[in-house]
């Protein structure tokens, strides 16, 4: 969990939160027959809950806990596929949902009364916003935790409010350091101003700064500070003008007033080491550009332009033989900013519609509520359209249910005919679809009705037609399809691909999907031809069969040669996730990324495969200087004495001959604040395609390295100068506060001078100093 704590007054000055901090009572469900008492209590720290049996004998009971950062989100009433079971038996207004991040089971619950359960919801979403908009100064204050809380209380044995020597070397441990035996003796001495061998409060607290001390960062203040002791706002101003950033008197003012923690200084326009300290852990001295962390590119452009994040089987939890079918995983995925979700559709019982993973032992869930769920949750992340890609294999009644629920659910949103009555020469942007859902399935042509009642049309998806098709071309299942859903089909039509020549010829709003396979061999073999296809029409790439634990293939092969719609299994963390997420981060993480300009055009000589020269080949060199990491958790809790061994590496994703990653050296029992002053250098040749990857493991001798946490984008948000990294979870949530320190340089055709040093050596070059 991560180790936020709010103060007293924060988490006492909501009534909501009040009322969680004295506890409930509930039921927690999970059928009709399994339903439990659980008394609820949010901890002193404002972020934890604790979750306890009633009924168990002490020496038994059942206790656990999460955190207000693991939640997704609360969903109100009766909505979890349990607590429907129960609509109508149980008040609705007193039920409510915990939805949680990654593979965690949701946590549904039944209050006494309907104000407790208001509370409760209203409570979490609180604590949720506030942790989300917590600054670092923040962030720093509670780590390590205060002397009234947490890793000291537990450190304290004797619970005398005081810490011996070997007290202080147990809370050392716990927050994730081995220090040297005679640095840390010395900074216990230092701190013990009582000289009795024991810390009260206010000498922990120096201890505690003592420890956090980062010579690396005072190193760099010491460097731009003429006296050592302050920064002038001209100073700072140099300092910005080297990061690449807004060099102006002006900017650097502003950033005085907003992290300066001595008035004094402030009032002088002055920046003190502590000030700086807070500014340079700050978002807006982050890694990524904070100007992608809005919608920033042109979004007027045919949706063809876009990669658009995608999802593939995205009702399913785990695997795809054994595992649930839920609503819930549709919720994690929009929350994502997450563009094109998958609903395999079937024949349900009493006449309604199921989703599930057909011919397996997955659970069903109704297409009904997933509807119901997509409808609540569609554009709470994202303005811009949804695509709905329906896997059909449903009897011509049940599909006319389907568009019923789609109408009646949707309403308005439901884009049901074209935007405009003349013949399509490009699709419509996601500017003019903003706000609007779409559905992706087969279409009737107009041709086909007029052969009869006893014509049909192969309603399953291209997915299974085309891998049926070269087994066994005989054996295409066919069947009618419902007018009603078949009129819902707007933009998207799929349709089987027929080669390069053919597609073509044909309207922009025909839709093809590949597996992984066939779009791989399209890339290797006809790059160009498969460039300009994805130019001009939308592509689905989706995972192979063979894939039955969900795993996912490497996204970036099919991002290289144009394809918009890369779906991946989401409920599935890994680097190919990181990967989405890293693509996806800039634009507001809206789901849409404007593709480069080489990817846009029905003449590109762009090949993905090419090694040198050519379109979008624009020679770079990246140098990565990796400094310190900060706060890094422990991997192996279960082991008291386990310190992580970390390693950092540095991973290009890109074109084929960009491909590159390497590594630092290992820092021995270290992972509150490990240095390693390694430099990193990588040569790329379309870096608008590159991702940069940081990764930091657990090193290990005997076995696979321990991973501790990861961060990922693109090369064209990636700043210079230097820089922290917030490292991420494997689920994409926040790692906070751990960091790396790290130094960006870029060189290269078309890059520009950007340090002051620079310019002035140009200057003094050309005899202008």
């Amino acid at each position: 969990q991560e180790k936020f704590v709010f103060s007293q007054d924060r988490v006492l000055d909501d009534e909501n939160v009040r009322a969680m901090m004295h506890g409930s009572n509930m039921v927690k469900v999970r059928s009709q027959r399994w339903q439990k008492s659980r008394s609820l209590r949010l901890l002193e720290d404002g972020v934890t809950v604790w979750c306890e049996s009633t009924k168990s004998s002490r020496k038994a009971k059942a206790q656990q806990t999460f955190s207000v950062t693991e939640v997704e989100c609360v969903r109100e009433g009766c909505q979890s596929e349990a607590l429907r079971r129960l609509s109508g038996s149980v008040p609705e207004n007193q039920c409510f949902t915990v939805v949680f991040r990654g593979a965690r089971k949701s946590l549904d619950l039944l209050c006494p009364c309907e104000e407790e359960a208001r509370r409760w919801v209203q409570g979490i979403r609180t604590l949720k916003e506030r942790v989300a908009n917590m600054t670092q100064k923040e962030k720093l204050d509670q780590y390590p935790l205060p002397p009234s809380c947490g890793p000291l209380l537990r450190a304290d044995e004797n619970d005398d409010g005081k810490m011996s020597y070997d007290e202080v070397k147990r809370l050392l441990q716990m927050i994730n350091i081995d220090l040297n035996e005679q640095y840390a003796r010395s900074l216990f001495k230092k701190a013990d101003r009582s000289c009795d061998g024991r810390l009260d409060h206010v000498e922990i607290e120096e201890f505690c700064r003592d420890l956090m001390r980062r010579p690396e960062l005072d190193a760099v203040f010491r460097h731009y500070s003429g006296n050592g002791c302050v920064l002038s706002t001209a100073e700072l101003r140099d300092f910005l003008g080297d990061q690449g950033e807004d060099a102006s008197l002006i900017h650097a003012q502003s950033l005085i007033r907003t992290y300066e923690l001595n008035d004094w200084a402030q009032n002088n326009q002055f920046m003190t080491q502590n000030g700086f300290t807070v500014y340079m852990l700050s978002q807006e001295n982050d890694v990524f550009n904070p100007d992608h962390a809005r919608v920033h590119q042109d979004m007027t452009r045919p949706l063809a332009h876009y990669f658009i994040s995608s999802s593939h089987n995205t009702y399913l939890t785990k695997d795809q033989v054994t595992s649930a079918s839920s609503a819930e995983p549709y919720i994690r995925a929009l929350n994502q900013g997450c563009r094109c979700v998958e609903l395999d559709c079937w024949d349900g019982d009493k006449g309604e519609p199921v989703i599930y993973h057909g011919h397996t032992l997955t659970s069903k869930v109704p297409f009904k509520e997933v509807i119901e769920t997509i409808a609540q949750y569609a554009f709470k992340a994202s303005p811009y359209p949804l695509i709905l890609s329906l896997e059909n294999h449903c009897t011509v009644e049940q599909q006319t249910v389907m568009a019923r629920h789609l109408r009646t659910i949707l309403g308005k949103r439901l884009l049901t005919k074209p935007l405009k009555d003349h013949p399509l020469k490009d699709l419509p942007s996601p500017e003019e679809l903003r706000g609007r859902i779409l559905v992706k399935g087969k279409k009737d042509v107009q041709h086909l009705n007029q052969l009869g009642k006893t014509s049909s049309v192969d309603t399953s998806s291209d997915d299974e037609a085309s891998s049926r098709n070269k087994k066994d071309p005989a054996k295409v299942v066919s069947s009618k399809l419902s007018p009603e859903l078949s009129e819902l089909v707007v933009y998207c039509r799929s349709v089987p691909f027929r080669g390069f020549q053919h597609s073509a010829q044909k309207p922009p709003d025909e839709l093809s999907s590949f597996n992984e396979n066939d779009a791989l061999k399209h890339i290797k073999d006809t790059g160009k031809l498969f460039v300009r296809h994805n130019s001009r029409q939308l592509s689905r790439i989706y995972p192979s069969g063979q894939r039955l634990q969900s795993s996912n293939y490497d996204p970036q092969d099919m991002w290289n040669g144009g394809c918009s719609m890369v779906a991946l299994n989401f409920q599935t963390p890994g680097e190919q996730m990181d990967l989405n997420q890293g693509r996806f981060l800039p634009n507001g993480r809206c789901g849409y990324i404007l593709k480069p300009s080489f990817l846009c055009s029905p003449s590109s000589s762009f090949n993905p495969e090419i090694t040198g020269g050519g379109p979008g080949h624009i020679p770079t060199q990246l140098t990565i200087r990796i400094l310190s990491a900060q706060q890094l958790p422990k991997i192996n809790t279960d082991k008291p004495n386990s310190i992580v061994d970390p390693q950092v590496w540095v991973e290009i994703h890109g074109v084929a001959i960009d491909n590159s990653r390497d590594k630092t050296h290992r820092i021995d029992n270290n992972g509150f604040n490990p240095r390693w002053d390694s430099t990193l250098s990588f040569q790329l040749q379309v870096p608008e395609l590159a991702l940069v990857r940081f990764v930091v493991e657990d090193h290990d001798h005997k076995a696979k390295n321990d991973f501790v946490g990861q961060y990922t984008l693109p090369f064209t948000s990636l700043r210079t100068g230097y820089r922290h990294v917030h490292l991420l979870k494997a689920d994409g949530s926040s790692l906070s506060p751990s960091t790396l320190f790290i130094h960006v340089k870029v060189s290269g055709k078309g890059v520009p001078i950007k340090t002051v040093s620079e310019r002035m050596a140009l200057a003094k070059s050309k005899g202008k100093a």
